[in-house]
């Protein structure tokens, strides 16, 4: 079950683990930056999707959300997400959906989450699900916030919000699990190999940060891609050995996260005053699945909820029955991690070292101007 996991010293994992878990919250109110506006996948929806009436890719049925106060949102966990809990440690709200027609005036001035489940950075990637904001769309709908806020307040102070804000970006799961990894359904793996499937990625992925550079944002956190190989869904296919990560997948994500973390730097040197930040998932997931104990996990290689092997041959079903000790498993569905593992993720990304998050972590940015 062992993975690559960016070159960590798996001795220090049980210290490291002890001093994220053990950092104090943030006081309610001690707010971090002005806004956070937030694009990606279902890692961090917080409800557009149930206002896409096209769409199946959609978590707005319990269980989801039992641990939230029995409440599904729409959020793809069993209570807060990544995104949820960032925004704790910044000390501001978690921004509201793009998609609901409430979020608008005053409402969007603490930022926007334009997130869609299935949306990938290639407009066709998740398509198997039905509609969806894709990474493009979700550039546009950014702008036209972008354009809200330009009559609210002047030039100056625009400009001062937007240098300020911090950007979050979820984005390449499901250009390979729900594009590449369906032969049946995407000639993708068929047309390119690995590394050229990455590298078109990656392309289209930098032109989109730029974007955001010209609307004025300036603080821009990317995260890579966590070891797919390993979720519920992808060892429930039977490729893997028993009780092991399918490697052939995780084998295929290196060019990919390691070309973000190159565009990071490039951009950093190219763009004056832009703060870029790479997100190392892979390796925060690979220590969890190497080292649970440390994080208080005990199980790894099977869904919360979920059904046939590994509880990932079919995610979450209306009012099925999760596990009840969710503190302790790994991932909640098929495809999602628990909020334990998110609060490790999101602590990890606020706190962590250089390995964590590159070249600075989000606290760091937030200090930068």
């Amino acid at each position: 079950m062992r993975i690559h996991s960016g070159g960590y010293a798996l001795i220090l994992v049980a210290v490291m683990a002890s001093v994220i878990i053990q950092q104090p919250e943030l006081v309610t109110g001690q707010a971090r930056v002005p806004a956070m506006f937030v694009l990606g996948d279902s890692l961090v929806d917080v409800g557009n999707n149930n206002f896409l009436l096209a769409s199946i890719a959609r978590a707005n049925y319990l269980p989801y959300g039992i641990d939230l106060n029995f409440r599904p949102t729409g959020r793809f966990s069993n209570g807060m997400n990544f995104i949820d809990l960032l925004a704790q440690l910044l000390g501001i709200s978690s921004p509201p959906p793009f998609a609901d027609p409430t979020t608008s005036g005053n409402r969007i001035l603490g930022g926007v989450n334009y997130a869609s489940a299935a949306a990938g950075i290639l407009d066709e990637s998740g398509l198997n699900y039905g509609d969806r904001f894709t990474m493009n769309r979700q550039v546009l709908n950014l702008g036209t916030t972008v354009s809200q806020l330009r009559t609210m307040m002047s030039p100056q102070n625009l400009t001062d919000y937007l240098a300020r804000s911090l950007v979050v970006l979820v984005f390449g799961s499901n250009d390979y699990i729900n594009n590449y990894l369906m032969p049946n359904m995407y000639s993708s793996s068929l047309r390119y190999r690995p590394p050229e499937f990455a590298n078109l990625l990656l392309s289209q992925y930098a032109r989109q940060l730029v974007t955001l550079y010209g609307l004025g944002l300036r603080k821009i956190y990317v995260t890579g891609v966590a070891p797919l190989g390993c979720v519920p869904n992808q060892r429930a296919t039977g490729v893997g050995p028993p009780g092991r990560c399918v490697d052939a997948v995780n084998q295929i994500l290196g060019t990919f996260n390691q070309g973000i973390r190159s565009i990071v730097d490039q951009l950093n040197q190219r763009l004056p005053g832009a703060i870029y930040v790479y997100g190392n998932t892979y390796g925060a997931f690979g220590d969890m699945l190497n080292n649970p104990a440390a994080y208080g996990l005990s199980v790894v290689d099977r869904a919360c909820c979920g059904v046939g092997r590994n509880q990932g041959q079919i995610t979450c079903l209306p009012l099925q029955n999760p596990c009840p000790n969710r503190s302790q498993y790994l991932f909640w569905d098929a495809f999602h991690p628990t909020q334990t593992a998110l609060s490790v993720l999101a602590r990890r990304a606020f706190f962590g070292p250089p390995i964590d998050a590159y070249p600075v972590n989000i606290q760091q940015m937030t200090l930068l101007h």
